[in-house]
């Protein structure tokens, strides 16, 4: 039986709690901030879509609750809290087990994440998720990311790898730069909704503007 309003509101306030408190700490590119973007784009995208909005907000609460990236690269911790989480508010188990096919399906990966997967809510929150990964705040994220990591802004002599198997991607050390050809770039063709492709088209070409200049500066042409 699905929750009424009420209990609805409850579920979604709950979480909301519960990942303010765990990502306090978190790293700035993958805090609560970037929940809070990604939830909010998420539910301007479902608004246009036929979806189960319940499904869509959990998930875009809960998708980064343990990012890989900082638990050494085990892709079972997120969806594992998710879960543990959601069992502990009495969530309905479709609907969990639906976040947790989104959290386990939502990665790029380098373009590797071809999972066997896929509903209109996972389109819907991975939409929002790339969007916060482009344009104006994809790139402050990004170089946040770079720093974080202590890996050089650019380095002409390390061109852009874009075959990159997923272990290779999961490990890269490579200059910030490289990131925008061998991920940030190609997001806007892989938008899954109509919504999130137009929403796309902008921020792309604003990073499209941001890295002409940023070359023209570093040869000191401008």
């Amino acid at each position: 039986m699905s929750p009424n309003t009420v209990e609805t509101h409850q579920l979604i306030t709950a979480t909301e709690q519960f990942v303010k408190k765990e990502l306090a700490e978190a790293e700035g590119g993958h805090d609560w901030w970037h929940i809070y973007r990604v939830w909010k784009l998420a539910r301007k995208i479902a608004a246009r879509e036929q979806v189960d909005m319940l499904v869509v907000e959990l998930s875009a609460l809960l998708h980064d609750i343990a990012d890989s990236k900082f638990h050494g690269g085990d892709e079972s911790v997120g969806p594992r809290k998710a879960r543990t989480f959601l069992e502990s508010i009495a969530t309905p188990e479709p609907v969990i087990q639906h976040v947790v096919d989104i959290i386990v399906n939502i990665s790029f990966k380098g373009g590797h994440n071809n999972g066997t997967f896929y509903s209109p809510e996972l389109g819907v929150v991975q939409d929002a998720d790339r969007l916060d990964a482009i344009g104006a705040i994809g790139i402050a994220r990004t170089f946040n990311y770079g720093g974080f990591k202590n890996r050089a802004i650019y380095d002409p002599a390390i061109p852009p790898n874009l075959n990159m198997t997923k272990e290779q991607y999961k490990h890269s050390t490579a200059p910030t730069i490289n990131h925008f050809y061998e991920k940030l770039l190609l997001l806007k063709d892989r938008m899954n909704t109509d919504t999130g492709r137009q929403l796309a088209v902008e921020r792309h070409a604003f990073m499209e503007t941001f890295l002409d200049k940023f070359y023209q500066e570093w040869e000191g042409e401008s």
